[in-house]
């Protein structure tokens, strides 16, 4: 059939062209009107995320489907080649030779794990390992008794500022490297960012630091999740009434003083809404008025799964998409005072802390060893084993531009899922409490295992 055009049709067909192409280019960063539920799902990821991690608490609770993840030229791996038999079997080999170790590491799958190539991996060659040096040796101070480890920690701790070629070199022969993917087959996932916060407190209760941190309540029980599922979504937090389990107290059920938390106190702060930063990122350092400064880290959770805050505030129109970042809601936290303790207690999630010794290194991870700041991640130990390098591929906060590192697993939290999933520790500092707080990054990540 034939159709032909008129003048009309073709100028109306011209200016439909026009106005798209017009709507394509409009200014990236206008925030959309009205907000979709993915970019809803998406407005929390500064305010840090889920506080079930033990003890460091890593950001974000995001949904990993509703993150699109841009290519910059950061993720510029080549493509793989086409594999002959033999080196499928080769890599079949490799693959389950080191199954047996990532068992011992509670990792019962390997479909995520690809055998890669050193000459594949982004900016390896100009990332600075020697940088990373002082993680690997935290890694080696947990990892150092289990098999695998004791050669390449000897090494470790007997090697004194090595150069960059030192540090490549050192893996490239004695680790075999996998790039992990989605369950799709994907190699993208998503990085963001935690810090360490510093309050003014004090150890007394006063007008002036009226808000307490607590240390675990005395009726708080632990149950196995795996041997009680009706608590596993609970994390097996109970507590025991009339004979019977049921799930603890809320965060509203504990600050409204249902729950039995008077001498628990071990600190005072000055300022609501950075108590709930700091539960959320799950350890901190207090300044006092005498100029000395305490250390809190995770003690414990309630058990209650994570609501975010700033999903709730863009729902619900108190503020904009743009503006649901960590800085975003404490504004709005300071203009709205008499509304910030409902919203927080529309969170159930509760932390308990416990004072830490102040040694001047980073706050333990879950690893049990203090992390590096810009050098330690926090991953989900499903799929990484935590002490394991990793090199990551991603760009800074906000930005196109390039980081691609090697970092060490050293840290887990309950909303970092998946096995290409990370929180990158920024350290202590304003500096690190922005980075942290725009941190929503693509990313891809490679595992590295060391050699039998």
């Amino acid at each position: 059939m034939k159709f032909t055009l008129s003048s009309k049709n073709i100028a109306a067909i011209l200016l439909t062209a026009i106005i798209a192409a017009c709507a394509i280019k409009r200014d990236t960063n206008q925030e959309p009107e009205p907000a979709t539920p993915e970019a809803i799902d998406q407005a929390d990821q500064a305010e840090q995320a889920d506080q079930s991690v033990e003890p460091v608490a890593p950001t974000a609770e995001i949904e990993e489907k509703s993150l699109e993840t841009p290519q910059s030229k950061t993720q510029n791996s080549k493509p793989p080649k086409e594999q002959t038999k033999k080196e499928v079997a080769k890599d079949r080999s490799l693959l389950t030779e080191d199954q047996e170790y990532l068992t011992q590491f509670g990792i019962t799958s390997i479909e995520h794990l690809r055998v890669a190539s050193w000459d594949d991996v982004p900016d390896w060659q100009t990332d600075k390992t020697s940088e990373a040096w002082p993680a690997f040796i935290q890694s080696c101070n947990a990892l150092k008794k289990k098999p695998r480890w004791e050669k390449y920690c000897a090494i470790a701790f007997n090697t004194k500022n090595p150069s960059d070629d030192f540090v490549k070199s050192f893996f490239e022969k004695n680790f075999h490297i996998y790039q992990s993917h989605q369950s799709d087959g994907s190699q993208d996932g998503m990085i963001t960012g935690y810090y360490e916060p510093l309050l003014n407190g004090s150890l007394t209760q006063s007008r002036k630091y009226p808000y307490p941190l607590y240390a675990p309540p005395n009726d708080l029980i632990k149950l196995d999740p795996d041997k009680n599922p009706d608590f596993a979504r609970f994390r097996g937090r109970v507590r025991k009434e009339n004979g019977k389990f049921i799930p603890y107290y809320t965060r509203s059920e504990i600050e409204n003083g249902t729950a039995p938390m008077k001498g628990k106190e071990i600190a005072w702060v000055d300022n609501d809404v950075e108590r709930f930063f700091l539960q959320i990122q799950g350890s901190g350092r207090i300044q006092l008025e005498s100029g000395e400064v305490i250390r809190v880290g995770f003690a414990d959770t309630n058990g209650h799964a994570y609501k975010s805050i700033g999903k709730i505030l863009v729902e619900r129109g108190d503020i904009k998409l743009s503006k649901a970042s960590m800085q975003g809601i404490k504004a709005w936290a300071a203009s709205n005072p008499k509304k910030l303790r409902p919203l927080l207690n529309e969170n159930p999630s509760y932390v308990f802390f416990k004072i830490m010794p102040n040694t001047g290194e980073g706050p333990r991870g879950s690893l049990g060893v203090p992390i590096s700041p810009r050098r330690s991640i926090a991953v989900d130990d499903r799929y990484v084993p935590l002490g394991s390098p990793v090199f990551i591929s991603t760009t800074w906060p906000n930005s196109a531009d390039s980081l691609s590192r090697l970092m060490m697993a050293q840290d887990k939290g309950g909303a970092i899922k998946g096995p290409v999933r990370a929180d990158f520790f920024w350290g202590f500092g304003e500096d690190a409490a922005t980075f942290a707080g725009k941190m929503k990054q693509p990313l891809r990540v490679w595992i590295l295992i060391p050699n039998p």
